[in-house]
């Protein structure tokens, strides 16, 4: 906990940080490391990139002036330090809590936080669009745009930088803050170029020959060494005469140590005074002063839960099974018996599990970046070329491959295999990680295969007969929760893409619960609440939700009311097109769907999310059960019963 004397304590807003001296701000960056360390181990967050950017937010604040020079994170989640300086630092213990503030900028937090984007490479877009903005309006504006882990490798950005440098007149400022890592080590060739740069032995030894002797002239030393290491025309030039910026057109400086204050708020002082677009390149080191987070390869404190703030070791003494961990260990047994197999991701080779695939068969594991574009299409011409590709990310980054999946893979008949991790509701990461859109995204898309399993063995099944299908998309999804223990099936209907398992089955029965993927388990919980009422249930899951199982539709046909149970939006949902083919095959049911509602989710806990949409067991069967009782087939007597109960 911060001494009440402390500076941390004294800074309001960002224009406090103008009073400051060298010692008082460097006193204050360690203040916000040890801030960060204890409060973000409490509760969870992204610890590693926010260690990694304090110096440079704080000499963004202290040159800008914010709100009034917009600054835009991309990616949002290196945003923590910003809000601290923005008056945001009393509420660190709500963090990414119900009611508490949130992971990534926010606009109903405060009116510093600009655009509230979480998925990377998106923030040049929206900087170029200000800026011209401001300049036609003629208002006196900078935007600042901090692009880092890894976001520069996404097509979008570099789309971006190509308009950004047509518009010579735009005030805008571009922080690279190149740690090399986004969720790991980045890759690609933009990341080997800023390597080069940052490696250079040439570059290195003149710069510090440099600094040596100018720092050693008394008083006008350092400044006159901070102003001859921001020169463009300067060192780098000579060291790194095929500087990729500048062949953009595009006024380049760096790059600069991005834990050196003096030198930051040099720079971008230089940056905001000039009449154009500056790129201004800073090297930090992701997890700075957190020993732990330093020194691990992996990058496991990217993000983190509650963790022990001097050892970094979790907190928990158990760990769950998840579904990653699950298709981790399916994706090496099937690797080690189909050599067909590859698998592509976008960055994030650790999260979705794919990191063990890759030690086994590395010739045969692909990160493209933070490029899902790319990563789908490619996968359609290694699909062309002989191979079965797997395209492990999480559900919501699908979303920007749409247009590859439907025209490159799709349309050409290419036997892609999409994974998408964190389906459905994930909760604390707020309205842009929740997997909710996949579903009735893909479910669109002709001749593609979806499979949501509910239990190991399922997704097992599902991933066998994925990378079997050489002619069509195939998706499988999964959520973030722990694995569940595994459902038998009462019986199973039908063999392949047509079985259906039935899960609980009543005789009496005339009410039917179709629940997809981890909400299985819920049309169980749902199912027996409903018995526990007087209202026998049959429980049924299809375990390829695409296409729609004649078998299905056939057990369908002998109830009076169906109840589906996803984990997706409602709306185009795997219930509205099971309403629709059913209605076309002649079965007279009612129907009721039961999913996530067509709104952006506040960030809490996933089972608190739930909660407020009204996705428990108790919930659904208080809604299905007097539409069960005014349905056809019921008796009279359980009605009178209930109303004399």
């Amino acid at each position: 906990m911060m001494n009440r004397m402390s500076i941390l304590d004294s800074i309001a807003g960002p224009r406090d940080l103008r009073a400051l001296s060298r010692a008082q701000m460097e006193q204050l960056a360690d203040e916000i490391r040890a801030f960060l360390i204890t409060n973000v181990s409490r509760t969870g967050g992204h610890l590693g990139p926010n260690l990694g950017v304090v110096e440079l937010t704080m000499a963004i604040h202290r040159v800008f002036d914010s709100p009034h020079d917009p600054v835009i994170f991309d990616t949002g989640h290196q945003s923590y330090v910003h809000k601290m300086l923005t008056g945001r630092a009393d509420k660190f213990a709500t963090l990414r809590q119900k009611g508490g503030i949130s992971g990534y900028p926010d606009r109903a937090e405060s009116d510093h936080d600009w655009v509230a984007n979480s998925h990377a490479s998106t923030a040049l877009s929206w900087a170029e669009g200000m800026a011209k903005g401001y300049f036609l309006r003629g208002e006196d504006r900078t935007v600042v745009a901090v692009v880092g882990d890894g976001a520069l490798t996404g097509g979008m950005a570099w789309e971006a930088l190509n308009n950004i440098a047509a518009e010579q007149n735009l005030r805008l400022v571009v922080i690279v803050n190149d740690n090399g890592r986004s969720y790991t080590p980045t890759v690609g060739g933009l990341a080997n170029h800023l390597a080069g740069l940052r490696t250079d032995r040439r570059y290195e030894e003149t710069l510090s020959l440099i600094k040596r002797v100018v720092n050693k002239i008394p008083f006008v030393g350092r400044p006159m060494y901070d102003l001859m290491h921001g020169f463009k025309t300067g060192v780098k030039d000579v060291v790194a005469p095929q500087d990729l910026f500048s062949d953009l057109g595009i006024k380049y400086t760096g790059p600069i140590d991005g834990h050196d204050i003096a030198a930051l708020t040099n720079h971008l002082e230089q940056a905001r005074q000039f009449d154009g677009p500056v790129i201004v390149h800073c090297i930090t080191v992701k997890g700075k002063g957190f020993k732990a987070a330093e020194e691990h390869e992996q990058d496991r404190f990217h993000a983190v839960g509650q963790i022990n703030d001097i050892t970094g070791e979790p907190l928990s003494a158990t760990v769950q099974a998840t579904w990653t961990d699950a298709f981790a260990e399916a994706m090496v047994q099937i690797g080690a018996k189909n050599p067909r197999v590859v698998a592509l991701t976008a960055a994030m080779l650790h999260p979705t599990g794919l990191s063990r695939f890759a030690a086994a068969f590395p010739e045969r594991t692909f990160d493209v970046g933070i490029a899902e574009q790319h990563a789908v299409t490619s996968a359609a011409g290694l699909a062309k070329a002989g191979m079965h590709p797997v395209v492990a990310v999480y559900s919501t980054f699908l979303n920007r491959a749409f247009d590859q999946l439907l025209m490159d893979v799709a349309l050409h008949e290419c036997g892609v295999t999409l994974v998408l991790d964190r389906a459905g509701v994930t909760g604390s990461d707020g309205p842009s990680h929740n997997g909710m859109w996949d579903m009735s995204i893909t479910g669109i898309v002709p001749t593609l295969q979806l499979a949501a399993p509910r239990d190991q063995r399922r997704l097992q099944d599902a991933l066998e007969r994925a990378v079997t299908v050489d002619d069509a998309p195939t998706v499988v999804r999964f959520s973030k929760e722990r694995l569940p223990d595994e459902i038998p099936a009462v019986v199973t209907r039908g063999k392949g893409v047509e079985a259906v398992d039935v899960l609980r089955q009543d005789v009496k029965a005339k009410t039917l619960i179709v629940g997809y993927g981890q909400f299985a388990g819920l049309a169980l919980q749902v199912g027996e609440k409903l018995s526990d009422q007087g209202v026998p249930t049959t429980v049924a899951d299809p375990l390829w939700a695409l296409p729609i199982s004649g078998e299905l539709i056939e057990l369908a046909r002998g109830f009076d009311h169906i109840v589906t149970i996803e984990d997706n939006l409602v709306v185009g949902g795997l219930g509205h097109r099971l309403r629709a083919t059913f209605a076309e095959a002649g079965v007279t049911a009612t129907m009721q769907h039961f999913g996530i509602p067509q709104e952006f989710l506040l960030h809490a806990s996933r089972s608190q999310v739930l909660e407020s949409i009204g996705l428990t067991p108790k919930a659904i069967a208080h809604k299905v059960l007097p539409a069960v009782l005014g349905s056809n087939g019921v008796g009279s007597s359980l009605r009178a019963q209930r109303a004399r109960s």
